[in-house]
Order: C-alpha cells, then structure tokens, then sequence
C-alpha cells in the first residue's frame, strides 16, 4: 500500500512539477519505506512507497515498461497477482520483478483499460500511455483505496488524499452546500464523487476514468450487484450457510498475501473474532492480535478485552493490549483529525488512530472486520426499513437514518450554506429507484455498500491505519463474497438480531459468549460524552477567529451547543456539538480559511 499523485496538463504546458513534489512530500506517511517522480510531456507523477510484496528496488514506482510505453503508479494490493501473472506470462509477457504493480501494467497492456475486471483487491492507479498522452485512473469495486481528483480547463491533478491535493496548491476551498447537507444527515459521510470542498472530487467506486490528451474523459463503472435473488441456492439457510463460510475462508486466506507478517485487529467482536479463527485454521500459529481501550467516562466502559483476551487464549495468538489513558485524548484528537482526508465525526476514528500507531511497530499488515454490518445487515436499523414496501425504501431509509429533517439541517445554518433542496433525500431517492434489488432492505443495503460505506468506515480505516504506515486489509469487502451476500434472502441476514448467518458460521469456530454477546462499537467514552479536554478543543475551535469569519452555523444555534454540550443529540444519539465540531477543527488543522 502506498500513496500516489500526479498532473496532467491540457493546455500544450509542462506539469509543475514542484506541485507534484509537494503533494507527493504530504503522502509519507502512506509510504515511508521508498519515493519516486517521473515525468514525461503532458503528465507527472509522483509516489510514496510501503514495502508490502516484493520488497526490493525492482519493486519501486513509479514503474515504467519502456517497452510497452506504459508508466504506472498503484496504491493497494492485488490478491491475485501471481495467478493472473501465471496467466500474462503464458500470453507472452515476461517480468522484471515480483510486484503485483507490474501485473497491472502487463495486465493493462494486454486488455487496456478493463484490465480492471481481472484483479481481485483494494486499489486506487494510474497508468499513463506514452504514446497517446492517455492517463487511466481507477479505484477497486468498494473504494477501500482512495483516489482524489481537482481539474480546470488547464490541468487536473489526483492524490491518495485530499490534504496532498492541497498541498499542490491552487484548489477552490469553499464548502460545497450539497456536501454539507450530506455531512449534517449522515454522520458526517459526504459520498463520491462530493467532498465537503467544491474544487475536490472523489472517483467513485468500481469507476475507471480515461481522460484523453485534450482533458476530456469518460467514466466507466465496472461492477455492480444487482441484489435479487439470482442464486441456485434458493432458501435453503444450510447451503447459503455452507457457500458463505467457503467465501469468507477464500476472503480471508487471499488476504495473508504479503512478503511481511500479518496481524489482526482483534475488538472481541464477532467479525474479527472469526477472521482469526479461519486464520487458526489455515494453520497460521503465534497470529499476532491487537486490541485497544479507553478509560470509563460518565460511568461508560471504555474496553471490551474479556471478548478479545477469550480469543487470543482460545486461539493461543500474540496478543497486545493497550489502555488508553483520558488524558493523552485532546493531543490524540489533534493527530487524528490531521490523518483525515476528509472530516469524519466518527469517535473511533481517534482509537483507530492511536491503535494504529501502536500497531504499526509491530507489523506492517493487519486484517480487520470493518464491512461486515453493512454487507450482512448487522445494524439495528434495518428490520424497521426492512418492514417497508419497496416503493417507500426511500422514505423508511431517511426516517430510520437520517441525523436531522432538512428543516432542522436548514436551521443549523447561516443562509449562504443552505441548500433549498433537501439535497439528502433526493440522493437517497435517486439511489432507491434504481432497478434491481428486490426489496427495502436490498436497496438499502445496495446503497450502504456501494455508495456510503466507502466514506465510513472504510475511509475512516484508510485514513487513521495508513497515517502510521500500517496496510488494513478488510475480508468482508471480497467483492466475491459481496456479491453472494448481495444475493442472500434478507430473512436470512436479519435473523438473530442481524448477521443471522454469519452468527450460524460463528457459532461452529466461535465461543457463545462472543456469538451472542450485544453488538459493541469502539468506545472513546471521552468524546462521546464531551469529557473537559474535549469540550475545552471544542470551544476553542468554535469559538476561534476562523470559525467566526468562515460563519457555517448560526451563532446562537452553537451557543446552545455550548451551553449544554451533552443535551443535544442526532436520531440515533450521536453528539450534536461534535458534529458540528469536527468540521470546523478539520478545516483549521487543513489550513482552510
């Protein structure tokens, strides 16, 4: 895993190379082992290396095939590279390394820009055709790798994240009104291709863009589940028991590729709580795991180690624990909120971080079970969507959902940040009418995955893990096993509570107290509740100078934030106050004004 970037100038200049070299500077952290640039006519790129697979310099980007007349730079990893390099080198290619970025490019050059359907993995590329002055860009089916763009009649640029954009320089940073519609609904997750920021766009997932020599470009997504009910294994909870169980073996075994060891971040939880014990079963002995608490807050436990510590002994893995003390929290949050692309108002994000750099002096891989509530229908909210007619999808997903109505959202706003429209539910409506997806809940769930889910938690695990250098891998998002589960009767994953038949799978590798304990999150006591520290960065940001003149929030609508900072809450019980908060902080740590 890595972090890439580059320009591609349209109007007959060369690159700015600087610019390329400054975004490049900001991406060190998703690649401290290695750097490179290359520039060639209209385009240059720049890269920041993590030694994962093929550790040597023949590994290094970017990677350039004189004799195909292609250059690359690639951030991810290719599960299946040495299968599909078995197969290129059958169709006549030959290798100069053990890489999987060298399989994407003899890939490209053997079926161009669909090279993409072959590769089983996370990834965001480039690849640049020498003598065409085409630059291809793609992003892997669930956008587990990020993949930024900001263009102008002259030039665009793209990086593995938003702050690197910046860097570059000369980005529009005024706030996008439709994103922060979308930010203030949906607990803070703003989907492709909308950032928070109007100069900055995400390629959306399961998207190859070709852009040509003149700056036009097309846009190509390449996989979408239809989520009906298309299967050969009917209703038979057995079979779909039996064919789930195969997938996630076959997810999490793809997922061990690497020249360096590979750990787990163990919460205790039924997701990682399987994949260590599929990784048991594959033979993998002295498994190191990782787990992380918080000190209690407001009478609010802030670890879950009995379930964690039960697996480590079952499964006798290299355990690390790690207690996190109250106090470390403010500098924590300022560190955290600096590692993020985009502002995220998910607490967790902060114990992402921290564990992240705990885990990073360990090793450099680690799987974790993010995914799987979405994909599986584990959250609390989707029986009450799933009772609803297929025509009203839309209108249960919001009332189950949303944060706010539009007109409390509007009322949170000083006039030039409010959209008319409610922008929120007319893209929940776009999404549900879609054809396909046979019920409520496969609606919902087609969004969730696909739309989303790749800007939380996916993002969120991106952007706190690759601060440190640490590649995660997630098993729940083999877009194989998506694909099964898309097609899997909703009666079967909402059972039990929800994951009914991942509970069926646990409950022959797993302990019952882990199967059947309640659902868990990741506990940062501290913030959810607004200990002191917290609260005083908070006024701070609120109430600095930047905050005044930037003007998002109507004053008096912060003052009752301020005044009662643990009163007002979201639908679902998120803090208000952090809400809002997490945008302003994010903003003045990315220099925003």
């Amino acid at each position: 895993m890595c972090g890439l970037s580059g320009e591609v100038r349209f109007d007959g200049g060369r690159p700015d190379l600087a610019a390329v070299e400054r975004m490049t500077d900001v991406l060190e952290p998703r690649g401290p082992d290695g750097r490179g640039a290359w520039s060639q006519g209209a385009v240059a790129l720049g890269h920041r290396r993590l030694k994962i697979i093929d550790l040597s310099e023949r590994g290094a980007q970017p990677m350039t095939d004189p004799h195909l007349g292609l250059t690359a730079v690639f951030n991810g990893c290719v599960y299946n590279y040495r299968e599909l390099r078995g197969r290129l080198e059958g169709l006549g290619h030959r290798f100069f390394s053990d890489s999987d970025t060298e399989v994407v490019v003899k890939a490209y050059a053997q079926w161009g820009p669909e090279c993409v359907e072959f590769l089983i993995g996370m990834f965001a590329y480039a690849v640049v055709e020498h003598h065409t002055g085409r630059v291809v860009l793609a992003r892997d089916r669930l956008g587990i790798k990020p993949l930024y763009v900001t263009q102008d009649d002259d030039r665009l640029r793209f990086a593995s994240s938003l702050p690197a954009l910046l860097a570059g320089g000369g980005v529009d940073t005024s706030l996008d009104p439709v994103a922060l519609h979308q930010y203030l609904s949906w607990h803070g997750t703003v989907p492709a291709p909308r950032t928070v920021l109007r100069g900055v766009r995400k390629i959306s997932p399961a998207t190859v863009r070709v852009i040509e020599r003149d700056g036009t470009h097309r846009d190509h997504c390449y996989w979408q589940p239809s989520y009906t009910r298309h299967s050969d294994l009917g209703d038979a909870p057995g079979l779909w028991k039996e064919a789930l169980h195969d997938a996630l073996r076959t997810a999490v075994r793809r997922r061990t590729v690497a020249d360096v060891p590979v750990g787990v971040l163990l919460s205790g939880g039924l997701d990682s709580s399987l994949i260590v014990a599929l990784l048991a079963e594959q033979g993998q002995e002295g498994l190191a795991t990782f787990a992380m608490g918080f000190e209690a807050e407001n009478g609010e436990d802030g670890d879950e180690f009995r379930y964690s510590d039960l697996i480590a002994r079952r499964y006798a893995t290299d355990h690390h624990q790690f207690m996190i003390t109250s106090d470390r929290l403010p500098s924590a949050l300022e560190a955290a909120i600096g590692a993020m692309s985009e502002p995220m108002i998910s607490h967790d994000a902060v114990a992402f971080h921290m564990l992240s750099e705990q885990v990073s002096k360990e090793v450099k891989v680690v799987l974790c079970g993010q995914g799987a509530d979405e994909v599986l229908a584990g959250y609390h909210w989707y029986p009450q969507i799933a009772a609803a007619p297929r025509a009203d999808a839309d209108e249960a997903y919001a009332t189950a959902y949303f944060d706010r109505t539009h007109t409390e959202l509007t009322a949170m706003l000083n006039p030039g940040f409010a959209v008319a429209h409610d922008a929120s539910t007319d893209f929940v409506r776009t999404h549900m009418a879609t054809s396909g997806a046979d019920s409520a809940l496969d609606a919902t769930l087609r969004m969730d995955v696909h739309a989303l889910m790749p800007d939380d938690p996916v993002k969120r695990v991106d952007n706190m893990t690759m601060a440190w250098g640490l590649e995660a891998r997630v098993p729940f998002l083999d877009h194989e096993l998506v694909e099964l589960a898309a097609a899997c009767p909703p009666e079967l994953k909402l059972a039990q509570g929800g994951k009914g038949i991942l509970k069926d799978i646990g409950r022959t590798v797993l302990p019952r107290e882990i199967v059947d304990r309640p659902k868990g999150y990741f506990p940062v006591p501290a913030v959810r509740n607004m200990a002191p520290p917290v609260l005083a960065r908070v006024r701070e940001a609120l109430t600095a100078p930047e905050a005044r003149h930037r003007g998002i929030f109507d004053e008096r609508f912060v003052a009752r934030l301020l005044a009662e900072p643990n009163r007002h809450r979201t639908k679902r019980g998120a803090n208000t106050l952090w809400q809002v908060a997490s945008l302003e902080i994010w903003l003045q740590a990315h220099g925003i004004h």
